[in-house]
């Protein structure tokens, strides 16, 4: 999927600005955003539920709008919210979804693997929240699509239903699926996602792997103790550049900036030349969720 320059506005406010992004063939792929950044309009224009105003989207190198009947069948798609008649029930709404594709799964095997065969005969507006969303999540992949947007695809779920989601997720990569997925769960993307974008005012304002992204983000934090008086200076001048180091009280030490074995291995060797055993040493990584924070602020939207 290839979005370039990508611009939509709803009447005078600019939704997406000039926003471009790439997603290679088998990847896990999260875009990230607070509320109002862009993302679901982004992704709905690669759906093909909206025309660019602006800018180019290719999809699997067709254009999703003029060309969607040729696309449809090749891609899957779970909304966030909706999707089936309110009075068809689960199974047999997904039976539906199957048959319009050639070579669907086995239906069978994907509602035992999401545990909907307990509600199979229920209509979908008495299914929870829960339930209502893995059939979603059913419907999006039951016709081996080639590639799957999930908005908010583990939203609602209990922690074991999540973790048998974030389990299919991983096989469909496996199997050369690509996925592109929202979500707020920090968790979720450094479990899954071999890239993020992160999104605001509508535009990209951040792309890399989870790793790259926090290794890039706010600086990390290494603790230890030790005999009080030692040499910070001395210290310092043996670790790699950016560093601060400082003796917080009597005995305990702190050494910030951006935490890597080099960092972590200089702090030792250090300490070993100079015979002195740290105790109690401590890293604290800065996480993706901080990192998220740090680029898009922390006020409410």
């Amino acid at each position: 999927m290839e979005v370039t320059n990508l611009v939509m506005r709803y009447g005078d406010k600019v939704a997406v600005d000039g926003l471009s992004m790439s997603v290679e063939v088998g990847s896990i792929t999260a875009v990230l955003g607070p509320n109002g950044a862009g993302k679901t309009t982004t992704l709905e224009t690669c759906e093909g539920y909206r025309r660019p105003q602006s800018g180019r989207v290719t999809v699997l190198g067709l254009d999703p709008v003029t060309q969607h009947r040729a696309l449809a069948p090749r891609v899957g798609v779970m909304l966030q919210a909706g999707g089936a008649w309110s009075g068809s029930r689960a199974e047999e709404m997904l039976r539906y979804v199957a048959s319009l594709h050639a070579n669907p799964q086995s239906i069978d095997a994907v509602v035992g693997r999401l545990g909907l065969g307990a509600c199979g005969r229920t209509p979908y507006r008495r299914l929870s929240g829960g339930q209502q969303q893995r059939l979603r999540l059913a419907m999006a992949i039951i016709g081996r699509p080639e590639l799957v947007f999930l908005d908010e695809p583990t939203s609602g779920l209990d922690p074991q239903a999540r973790r048998a989601a974030w389990d299919l997720i991983g096989e469909l990569s496996a199997a050369g699926v690509t996925v592109v997925l929202t979500t707020h769960y920090m968790e979720e993307v450094e479990r899954l996602a071999s890239d993020v974008y992160v999104v605001d005012s509508g535009q990209v304002v951040a792309a890399g792997s989870p790793a790259q992204l926090m290794a890039a983000g706010a600086r990390g934090l290494i603790t230890f103790e030790a005999p009080s008086g030692l040499d910070t200076a001395d210290l310092l001048a043996a670790l790699p550049p950016e560093c601060e180091v400082r003796e917080e009280r009597p005995g305990r030490y702190a050494v910030r900036g951006r935490v890597s074995p080099q960092m972590l291995s200089a702090i030792t060797t250090w300490c070993a030349k100079r015979e002195v055993m740290p105790g109690q040493l401590n890293v604290e990584r800065h996480t993706l969720e901080d990192v998220f924070l740090a680029l898009t602020g922390k006020e409410l939207r």
